[in-house]
């Protein structure tokens, strides 16, 4: 089960470091599209930033 979420804690983290990338990506653009998708690729960093720190949460109260 640790094992499991180890894994998807890891997974969590490599999809915020790749919307990050991609939201810094479109940001330095420029552009008023560009600024339409870096809000929209921010706005999924905090989500998947949210459920990194759920499934960490969850394997500190489970290593308990």
């Amino acid at each position: 089960m640790n094992t499991i979420l180890t894994i998807l804690l890891v997974i969590a983290l490599m999809g915020v470091i790749g919307v990050l990338g991609f939201g810094l990506y479109t940001l330095l653009r420029g552009g008023e599209i560009s600024r339409k998708h870096s809000n929209t690729a921010m706005r999924w960093r905090v989500l998947l930033q949210g459920i990194a720190l759920l499934v960490f949460a969850i394997i500190l109260w489970l290593g308990r």
